[in-house]
């Protein structure tokens, strides 16, 4: 009886199987500790790491679990389908459906039972068939308004529940600091006051509701020149000024429990192996008791970009030990390149038990071990009807109005006749990070929708955001004795010696090594590649033809000469017009040298385009001329990995504004994309300039609201346009300068400054009084003013108070955005406005890196953009 009582004594008073972890009763502290004592190190491995999937389960491969997957929307059961082809059709059931089969399987057929987390991108909307797809980020920022932002976020969350999705990698919450760099679109702007208001609205929706948030990438992923994960060099002192501003206030005010590294490397460590940045900046200086999660392929970055490491093992050992929690990769088989560091002991087992616990935290407080299904819905087309109608009015409050000569918007009720040009008429963009949209209505479409009867549209596409003044000869007009394109000879070495380590067919000239070479046999930084075969001309006549890339290259033609940039210096495009005769055969030949890296080459002509366009620029001066107002939707190119060296609109857009502007007729001018556009060259012909931004599934209707004056635009930029890429980088909250902002030869001001846009009515400020013009550290003070809608119509201002501090200890921004407000105002209604000033607000960074307020004067400034500011006062802190 004794034996018997003392091994009662042995046995844990918990469930049946003496698992404390799946008792829900005990603290989440408790659970994770138990559960990480019952685990291996192949299973701890595997909940550091995180794939988009198909749901392969077959051969036991993720049989020791996994993180979290991202679900294909492929077609297939456990085993099938393709890796997220976000057009494939995928209602909000089939999707739940796959959830829970996959869950089924890790709780139910792995050792320990460990769910896993369903994520997926949700920067605008849920990247599904079905989900809603809403205005992009940028234009999000552009409404000035958190409250419907709550609301955009809390539908985007609710699409996300009802299909399983537990984690979002959104929202961007990266400082555009250069409007050159392709992923502007993704973010909330240039400041960091107005990106933590509107990235703490989107984070809190989410986080309420259960879903987790991984705002990105941490930290200053744009660099020199604009160029996406360039270096980054910047002090502590400077960064928390900055751009550690919006994630430190996500994390304390927004509860968001995840974050994710970016590319770059910052002071010459790799943000996603960065212990400074990580472990002491991220995790011990905030607290932060969440996961951090790599961004796609980022880690081994350290391999083939930062060159910090000699393997793939070693990369993922300083990931782990130097801060990170999760490695996230595109390809299930990677995880074997970064295991053998798990095994051989490179990886720090505190750091990983570390790692792992914060992931299972995350699982647990999900409540995903109680609760790992979700509920099939049974229809969501009511949920995409309300999502429909909140991204029209998102679209609504995001346009900006920035020219409107003579008040030609909205349109006069005479108009009777449009003349509307633009593929980005007819063709609605969503912008990067983006879904299918459910049925985008296109600008020509909502146009025709509200028109009815009363305007006759008249519609030419003309110009596209992607037309090029040259383009790739394409394998039509190329050949080789065995068939179409060219015969390519590639060598290990940079002057053709030596046998060709490769030789195969390329259909046509157009290629960009970066990462890789041309292939697995070549480095991607020392080899030469000689391209033979025949050109067929298409027509007679002249044709520009010639090469474009990183120099060291040289073009023959019949077996002569003709471009010879074989010094490698830099980048350029050379043509030469050749007389060629239709159908004849003229032997070509391109020598290619790469012996740096960063290998670009293309064998282009200008064959069709000119006349293509000629042709149709005279088309459309004809409408134009019957026409009422002509009506140009121009837009560019640009994204991730497609940062812009030019701000200039691409193609023949500029050429058909100042055509169609010598016809006499009003005109305008819709910008669709997600940054900055110079308009040098065509600003005076256009009367009326609107931004659209990437507005979203219901643009078309919102855009036709517009234009017939249906709504009253209220946008503000939250970005500086500059007048020309010579002042890049430019922001309105830059420090002072030692001298003067201004160019010997240009201006230092921008084309149109942060925080502006213009109204089809007009508001007025005065009576600006300060409740206490003397306060202690601690104190709130109340700013109150008037605001006048003094025009005609209706309309919204957004009001913005900018603080700029005198007499600090250090330099601080010149001005800097300390609050906004959306209001809305009948025609000559008056309404006063209050903003509390508490000290948060006057908050900045001491010499020594600590949070402080200094006694001085400081100027709080009103107005309705960070340049036209038409209300001052003084506030003393004592």
């Amino acid at each position: 009886m004794k034996y018997f009582l003392c091994f009662l004594l042995l046995i844990p008073i918990t469930n049946t199987f003496g698992q404390l972890y799946k008792d829900s009763t005990q603290s989440v502290d408790v659970r994770v500790k138990d559960l990480l004592s019952r685990m291996t190190p192949e299973e701890k491995f595997w909940q550091v790491f995180m794939i988009p999937s198909d749901g392969d389960t077959t051969n036991e491969k993720l049989k020791h679990g996994i993180f979290g997957l991202q679900i294909s929307a492929g077609s297939g059961g456990d085993a099938g389908g393709q890796l997220l082809n976000y057009n494939t059709t995928e209602n909000a059931t089939i999707l739940a459906k796959k959830v829970n089969r996959l869950q089924a399987y890790f709780v139910t057929q792995t050792r320990l039972g460990i769910p896993i987390i369903p994520f997926d991108e949700a920067l605008h909307g849920l990247v599904r068939h079905g989900a809603t797809a809403f205005p992009q980020a940028i234009g999000l920022a552009a409404t000035w308004d958190t409250t419907l932002i709550h609301q955009v976020a809390t539908q985007i969350a609710l699409e996300c529940k009802m299909r399983g999705i537990r984690q979002i990698l959104s929202p961007v919450v990266n400082l555009a600091t250069d409007v050159r760099w392709g992923r502007t679109e993704e973010t909330y702007g240039e400041d960091p006051f107005l990106t933590s208001e509107i990235g703490l609205a989107f984070i809190r929706s989410f986080e309420q509701q259960g879903i987790i948030t991984t705002p990105k990438h941490f930290i200053a992923n744009v660099g020199d020149g604009g160029r996406d994960s360039y270096p980054i060099h910047l002090s502590e002192w400077y960064l928390e000024q900055s751009h550690l501003i919006p994630f430190k206030r996500i994390i304390r005010e927004g509860g968001a429990r995840s974050i994710m590294t970016a590319y770059n490397s910052l002071n010459g460590t790799a943000c996603s192996s960065n212990d400074w940045l990580l472990n002491q900046k991220l995790k011990k200086q905030w607290g932060f008791k969440g996961f951090v999660i790599s961004d796609a392929n980022a880690v081994g970055g350290e391999v083939v970009l930062h060159n910090t490491a000699s393997s793939y093992a070693e990369s993922g050992a300083h990931a782990i030990n130097g801060g990170l929690d999760v490695i996230f990769q595109t390809d299930y088989n990677h995880a074997a390149l970064f295991y053998p560091a798990f095994q051989s002991g490179l990886v720090d087992s505190n750091r990983l038990n570390d790692a792992v616990s914060r992931v299972l935290r995350a699982k647990f407080e999900l409540g995903l071990f109680e609760k790992p299904y979700i509920t099939i819905p049974k229809s969501s087309n009511s949920i995409s009807s309300q999502g429909k109608k909140l991204s029209q009015q998102a679209a609504e409050k995001s346009f900006v109005l920035l020219k409107n000569k003579n008040q030609v918007l909205p349109l006069n009720p005479s108009v009777h006749k449009i003349a509307l040009f633009g593929m980005d008429a007819s063709q609605p963009r969503l912008g990067g990070y983006s879904g299918p949209g459910n049925n985008p209505l296109s600008i020509l479409d909502g146009l025709k929708a509200i028109a009815g009867d009363s305007i006759q549209i008249t519609y030419q596409e003309t110009v596209s955001y992607s037309d090029t003044l040259f383009t790739p000869i394409y394998d039509k007009y190329l050949e080789n004795e065995t068939g179409n394109g060219l015969i390519g000879l590639y060598f290990d070495n940079v002057n053709f010696t030596g046998n060709p380590v490769l030789s195969r067919t390329d259909s046509q000239i157009d290629f960009n090594w970066t990462l890789y070479g041309p292939s697995n046999e070549l480095e991607n930084h020392f080899y030469s590649v000689k391209w033979t075969g025949n050109l067929i001309a298409p027509e007679s006549g002249k044709i520009d033809i010639g090469l474009e890339g990183n120099d060291g290259y040289r073009l023959y033609l019949n077996d002569k000469i003709v471009i010879d940039r074989w010094e490698k210096t830099s980048y350029h495009q050379d043509l030469i017009p050749i007389d060629f005769v239709k159908g004849k055969k003229y032997p070509i030949r391109i020598e290619f040298k790469e012996p740096k890296g960063n290998g670009k080459i293309r064998l282009i002509w200008n064959y069709s385009i000119n006349s293509s366009f000629d042709s149709e620029l005279k088309k459309a001066i004809k409408a134009t001329k019957k026409a009422d107002v002509a009506v140009i939707v121009v837009g560019i190119h640009e994204g991730e990995f497609q940062d812009r060296a030019s701000l200039r609109l691409p193609g023949n857009q500029e050429r058909l504004i100042q055509e169609l502007h010598k016809t006499g007729k009003p005109m305008i001018v819709l910008l669709v994309g997600g940054s900055a556009i110079t308009m040098d060259e065509w600003i005076s012909d256009a009367d009326a300039i609107v931004s659209l931004w990437y507005p979203g599934e219901a643009g078309g209707l919102a855009v036709a609201n517009l234009l017939t004056g249906k709504i009253n635009p209220a946008g503000r930029l939250p970005i500086t346009f500059p007048i020309s890429e010579a002042q890049l980088p430019l922001t309105y909250n830059h420090l002072p300068t030692g001298r003067s902002d201004d160019y010997y030869n240009l201006s230092g001001e921008p084309l149109f400054p942060f925080g502006y846009g213009l109204s089809y009515t007009q508001f007025s400020y005065s009576d600006l009084k300060l409740a206490e013009n003397n306060i202690t550290k601690d104190e709130s003070v109340d700013l109150s003013f008037k605001l006048t809608n003094t025009g005609k119509r209706a309309g919204e201002e957004v009001v913005q108070l900018y603080i700029k501090s005198k007499g600090s200890a250090q330099a601080q921004p010149i001005i800097a955005l300390k609050g906004f407000q959306r209001i809305s105002l009948n025609s000559k209604e008056s309404k006063i406005i209050h903003f509390t000033l508490n000290p948060q607000l006057f908050t900045h960074i001491s010499p020594d890196l600590k949070e402080i307020i200094e006694s001085g004067n400081y100027e709080l400034l009103i107005g309705s953009s960070s340049r036209d500011l038409q209300l001052k006062a003084v506030l003393t802190i004592q």
